[in-house]
């Protein structure tokens, strides 16, 4: 990948083979970020499924840890409920909830107890006033859009560039598409932060110690990596739709 990249930068082949080089590296990029995300996200799940099997000291619920945790952040306007399927848990400031998922809501595992207060860590976030989390929700119904018409529109912007040789309509789409790169990097601070309010939570009120708030942490830090790859993904998309244009071009 990175013989391609230096290829497409260091030849002295016309600008052609320049940008069709770099084109192949980021392609081959965006294959390898994919299967680190495949990685990440297959080591999450059986962390996840490791530390569901170790009892939370004294028996509590995901929910009730959640309430818990809610209450002694001060945050009284925030409802704990249920939501179908596997880690579908999620903080939702429209309607003041946080959701959480059937291995996690009634569950009464270490697991269950990072992922609940993870998501109150969001739920804390928003009571605060945290500025990453305000710009993300701000950003998600430009980013729906924005992701959906993309791709449309850089294969539509490419084809006039074929007859016309006329950008605008490709940059307009790779603006799109780094609309989305822009909202992965926002949602890392947040995703990171409301952990470590987790964490600190579990660890100031004395709800899990030693090898639990441990097992606790690893959960949260793989969860996290998840955010991570995603990032990176976002970004080598843009890249590639970048030198692909400027590929088209010459």
């Amino acid at each position: 990948m990175f013989l391609l990249l230096q290829a497409g930068y260091y030849t002295q082949e016309p600008a052609v083979h320049h940008y069709s080089a770099a084109t192949m590296g980021m392609f081959f990029l965006i294959i390898l970020i994919g299967v680190a995300g495949f990685i990440v996200q297959a080591r999450l799940q059986s962390v996840f499924r490791k530390y569901s099997q170790v009892p939370f000291p004294g028996g509590l619920t995901g929910a009730e840890v959640a309430e818990k945790m809610l209450r002694d952040n001060n945050v009284h306007n925030v409802k704990i409920t249920h939501v179908a399927g596997s880690l579908t848990d999620h903080f939702n400031p429209q309607t003041m909830t946080v959701n959480l998922s059937d291995g996690v809501y009634s569950s009464r595992s270490v697991a269950a107890a990072a992922v609940a207060c993870h998501e109150c860590g969001h739920a804390v976030q928003h009571a605060r006033g945290y500025a990453p989390l305000t710009l993300r929700s701000q950003l998600v119904p430009v980013v729906q859009f924005s992701s959906r018409a993309a791709t449309w529109i850089i294969i539509l912007g490419l084809i006039i560039l074929a007859t016309t040789q006329n950008e605008l309509l490709c940059w307009i789409g790779v603006g799109m598409i780094a609309m989305s790169a822009v909202f992965s990097l926002i949602t890392l601070p947040v995703e990171y932060n409301a952990s470590a309010r987790a964490l600190e939570w579990l660890q100031t009120s004395h709800t899990l110690q030693g090898a639990q708030l441990a097992q606790a942490k690893e959960a949260l830090s793989w969860a996290a990596r998840t955010y991570l790859v995603a990032a990176l993904s976002a970004i080598a998309s843009l890249l590639y739709y970048i030198f692909l244009i400027l590929g088209r071009r010459n």
